[in-house]
């Protein structure tokens, strides 16, 4: 009688651990995948900048159109008012490229020779200061226009304005702060 050699043979596992663990891998996979759902909010923030970039057009095209019955004064809230657009343009720029590049998938542009010098360092904390730093920015500028236009203004809203701009400030200095503890801990 003669017995077969079991030495060549591979044993196949199919218990509970190897479907235990295949559908952990596919759990894991799904995750993983589930950051193209942010894709599309991206693309929206796209849309809506292209609308910012039409209403900086249609704001300076009221501009060129209406300069010489434009005091000084309206003049420079409606440069105040471009800058404030753009600033919100550059905002949303720095979210959509930093968040996509951060969250959803690398940007492939080594090489490129537009490509931003804040792309090689960003990361979830250096976006929540350059954003907080934005923030601290428009609203800079809103209470310039106010200051500017102090006489048409309500003196209890520009309170309210400086209140929340320190409060940004106060958030940033926070957040800048958070992020260098942080920064330490990981060199470490």
């Amino acid at each position: 009688m003669s017995y077969p050699d079991h030495s060549t043979t591979t044993t196949v596992t199919h218990g509970p651990s190897s479907i235990a663990s295949r559908i952990e891998h596919v759990f894991e996979t799904a995750v993983f995948a589930s950051r193209w759902i942010q894709a599309p909010l991206y693309g929206g923030l796209i849309v809506a900048e292209l609308l910012y970039a039409y209403k900086f057009i249609v704001e300076l095209w009221e501009m060129v159109r209406h300069i010489n019955q434009q005091e000084e004064t309206i003049f420079m809230l409606g440069i105040l008012g471009l800058i404030d657009v753009t600033m919100v343009a550059n905002l949303l720029t720095m979210v959509i490229i930093g968040g996509y590049a951060t969250f959803v998938s690398k940007l492939d542009l080594e090489g490129h020779p537009d490509r931003p010098d804040w792309l090689t360092h960003i990361d979830p904390g250096t976006i929540k200061i350059k954003l907080a730093a934005s923030l601290i920015g428009i609203s800079s500028i809103h209470l310039l226009k106010s200051f500017v236009n102090i006489a048409n203004e309500d003196h209890e809203q520009i309170k309210w304005k400086i209140f929340i701009h320190l409060t940004f400030i106060g958030s940033a200095i926070l957040l800048a702060w958070t992020d260098k503890i942080m920064q330490k801990d990981r060199k470490h």
